[in-house]
């Protein structure tokens, strides 16, 4: 039976059963593992089984690489054996070392994620597990509540009170009900309500489905084209690309030009060829990705150490780069574990029957779990003997109102609680301490005063409600009107302990905080001062709705509380902080916090939120604490520095060299190096900056945000890249004016200067502090020395001649130590100029 095709919202719930081959109590563990094979992963994008291969064959597939291979098989024809195969095993051997090092971050990375994945509930062999979505098969049950995603399409079952927000297929903003029935085969999607589709999510209430469709084959799979692409590039990603689109044009330049010149010169074409493609080689940066790729790995290594689990390694950058955090309050700012300070009536005074309500109310309800409610349960259990449930209309972020309706000695009462006004908007009375019913515009007065005397106090305050309904048994948002309001619910959520110290070291790293809260703007100045911010701008969701979005980007920087804010706001008030060229960070657990995080340049969701968040964010925190975010934000910052520290490599000694290697081949003999040579070298100084993922990063460099400047690289380009090949042209002058040197003795004298003096340069430029006050990681510095001491053996191995090396004078290596030594003293003394200018 095709699943894909069939229109299962049409049919008996019993006769889609039958045709998936399933029960109500599920599949087998072995049955599963048969439909997985045969359906695949359940996933947008087919799982890569090929993954390793991939990455081997991508480090050659560079064109360049592929012309110099190709050019080697020519030389093989030619029967100049010896060169090719040498080129040949260089290009092998560098491609290794790159796979190698992509494929240990690729794995460690995967290892990551699994940390993260988002689950669902399953039944298998008749009991509920929890598995990875991917591993979903048709025919599946799944068991679904508030805050889960839906993994694939499904047919309802069961359900209570369930709600669900289909905005990501439908558009549609308000939650829909969903419950178990037939509809005709061409009702349109968004009045299916007895399925449930992948993609969307559970508002409140639970429900039990099996599974009819999974990845491409679902709606959310056939709609959802735009999601297979790419994810939008960062801005790291774009400088990066932008970096190596500049090197490449340099590149192509060069060499057309050093091949044009070589052959007017009637040297021997081939070795021309191979010579200009193995500058290129030299002069691209072909390891970029590979360096990229590592360091980010190795940051989101150091970040989980931390507890900050890195989904998207592209986002490390922007982390890094963040200089506007925004978050919520509860479980951020304060302690997340919400406790009954008192229940008062409309009066101010205690009145426990209130408590009671609240608890009738928090006991009943099927929706995703709360703080608020799981207080009001463990604060004063209550006797509810004699009340009975029988219907709910779930709480949502529109109405910030939760309805119960309960039996209770023949008589029907809806309890409802919720957010203060939006209770009071559907009251039209109150009940007094003595009992009495009198109209609410009496004491309406009363209740705002002692509302905000509660919220000054850093309060926050639900409203309580009932109303005899009747004989009636259902209810619908349209029962909530008419209701005798009956008091306030106070609660009390502490702030954490040093939290106002961690706020102080974000801004000390460049990050304001802003907070996003549904909370009265008096609960959210109340906390403000308590964590040090003495007069805090702010600004209310009422206010937000009456601005158009040009006027709030104008004020959104200098805010620093937005209270009363509603879900949909939060993406308003993200884009126009990114609009004034803020990199923002988004913190959010919740249900209504999917739309924010995929706004933010990053978003950051906590290991214990729903499953809609934790897909939807780019950084998942495994304890939700600033503290935690702080350190990575410096982990962030770190990887970030040590990725440019490659791209100043690329761009100093890298460059300089192969710029001299163009010009002296226009002015010598001979080829400066032979295409051997120079590939030999480029893969021994590729073997330091492999390392640079462990350097360590100078305090200043995570002190404050840093973002790509491809103006800033161009000018450390022409600034040491000309420096480099100074020292070049003087060491040329020392092999052919003083030692008088063959073409042999000639590369093989500039190939060891050039080996040592760029690994050394590399400790110089990799900071911005004296070479001695900035000390490099042990990998960085022993790969360094070794590098050094190949370079001086290499001239003295028995097959040094296969290479075109040649022994040298010992006067070489006496002016040899002098060039270097001077060549570090001036790369210091530059260093201390640029940086003073650049500042």
């Amino acid at each position: 039976m095709n699943h894909k095709s069939m229109e299962f919202w049409s049919l008996l719930k019993e006769d889609v059963l039958l045709q998936l081959q399933t029960t109500d109590r599920g599949l087998t563990t072995d049955e599963a593992q048969a439909r997985l094979k045969e359906h695949g992963a359940n996933a947008l994008k087919p799982v890569k089984k090929t993954r390793a291969l991939l990455l081997l064959t991508a480090q050659f597939t560079s064109p360049i690489v592929l012309i110099l291979v190709f050019a080697a098989f020519l030389s093989l024809f030619l029967h100049d054996n010896t060169d090719a195969i040498i080129i040949l095993s260089i290009v092998l051997l560098s491609g290794m070392l790159g796979f190698w090092q992509e494929r240990g971050a690729d794995n460690a990375i995967a290892k990551l994620l699994a940390v993260v994945q988002v689950k669902a509930q399953v039944f298998r062999d008749g009991n509920p597990q929890e598995i990875p979505v991917e591993e979903i098969v048709p025919g599946d049950i799944i068991l679904v509540r508030a805050g889960d995603v839906i993994p694939g399409d499904c047919l309802l079952l069961e359900s209570r009170d369930l709600f669900l927000d289909e905005a990501s297929l439908t558009g549609e903003t308000f939650p829909v009900e969903k419950a178990v029935g037939i509809q005709p085969a061409d009702t349109p999607l968004g009045q299916r309500t007895n399925a449930l589709f992948m993609g969307t999510h559970v508002v409140s209430g639970s429900a039990k489905a099996v599974v009819v469709r999974t990845g491409g084959g679902t709606e959310y799979g056939k709609v959802s084209s735009r999601l297979r692409l790419r994810p939008l590039e960062t801005e790291f990603e774009r400088g990066t690309k932008r970096f190596g689109y500049l090197l490449m044009e340099m590149t192509l330049f060069m060499v057309i030009s050093i091949f044009a010149v070589n052959v007017y010169l009637a040297r021997p074409v081939m070795d021309s060829f191979l010579f200009s493609l193995a500058l290129a080689v030299g002069l691209t940066p072909q390891l970029l990705p590979a360096i990229i790729s590592i360091n980010l790995a190795h940051g989101a290594k150091r970040m989980a150490k931390g507890k900050v689990i890195v989904k998207r390694l592209a986002s490390i950058e922007n982390f890094g780069s963040m200089n506007v955090l925004c978050s919520d309050k509860t479980g951020t700012l304060t302690e997340g574990v919400v406790r009954i300070h008192s229940s008062l009536d409309a009066e101010g005074k205690h009145n426990e029957k209130v408590l009671f309500y609240a608890y009738l109310n928090a006991f009943y309800e099927t929706g995703f779990i709360n703080p608020v409610d799981e207080a009001i349960r463990s604060h004063h259990p209550f006797d509810l003997s004699g009340y009975d449930k029988l219907d709910e209309v779930p709480y949502d972020f529109v109405r910030k109102r939760l309805s119960l309706l309960l039996a209770h000695e023949g008589r029907h009462m809806m309890v409802t609680k919720g957010a203060l006004r939006e209770v009071l908007a559907v009251c039209s009375a109150v009940e007094t301490a003595t009992g009495k019913v009198v109209d609410i515009n009496s004491v309406h007065h009363d209740i705002e005063r002692q509302f905000a005397e509660l919220s000054s106090q850093g309060y926050r305050t639900l409203g309580v409600a009932y109303r005899d309904v009747g004989s009636d048994t259902v209810i619908t948002r349209n029962h909530e009107a008419g209701m005798i309001f009956l008091g306030f619910l106070v609660l009390h959520d502490p702030l954490k302990p040093e939290i106002e110290k961690t706020i102080e070291d974000l801004q000390q790293l460049g990050v304001r905080l802003k907070i996003i809260t549904g909370d009265n703007a008096l609960v959210a100045a109340k906390t403000s001062q308590q964590i040090g911010i003495t007069q805090p701008e702010i600004l209310t969701g009422v206010e937000m709705r009456q601005m158009s979005d040009e006027a709030l980007w104008l004020v959104a920087n200098d805010v620093d509380i937005f209270a009363e804010a509603e879900p949909n706001q939060k993406e308003r008030i993200l884009l126009a902080l990114k609009k004034t060229g803020n990199v923002v960070g988004y913190l959010g657990d919740g249900i209504n916090d999917a739309s924010a995080l995929h706004a933010a340049d990053v978003g950051i969701s906590v290991d214990s939120g729903v499953d809609v968040a934790k897909e939807a964010a780019d950084i998942v925190l495994m304890e939700k604490d600033l503290h935690v975010l702080l350190q990575g934000v410096k982990a962030g910052r770190t990887t970030f520095a040590n990725t440019l520290k490659y791209v100043f490599m690329a761009t100093s000694a890298n460059f300089g060299n192969m710029f001299s290697m163009a010009l002296a081949s226009v002015f010598l003999p001979f080829l400066p190096l032979l295409p051997k040579q120079i590939l030999l070298a480029n893969l021994l100084t590729d073997l330091p900056e492999m390392t640079i993922a462990t350097d360590s990063v100078d305090q200043e460099m995570i002190t404050k945000p840093r973002r790509w400047n491809i103006t800033f690289i161009r000018s450390f380009m022409l600034t040491f890249g000309p420096l480099s090949s100074l020292f070049d042209f003087l060491t040329f002058a020392v092999l052919m004016l003083l030692l008088k040197s063959t073409a042999d003795q000639f590369r093989t004298g500039w190939f060891v200067e050039s080996l040592i003096s760029a690994p050394l340069i590399v400790l110089v430029i990799r900071s911005r502090r004296p070479l001695f006050q900035s000390i490099p990681s042990k990998s960085l510095l022993s790969t360094t020395l070794l590098v050094i001491a190949l370079a001086l053996a290499l001239p003295l191995l028995p097959f040094a001649g296969t290479f075109g090396f040649a022994a040298l004078p010992l006067s070489f290596y006496l002016f040899l130590i002098l060039i270097v030594v001077v060549y570090v003293a001036a790369a210091e003394a530059t260093k201390v100029v640029f940086y003073r200018k650049t500042a």
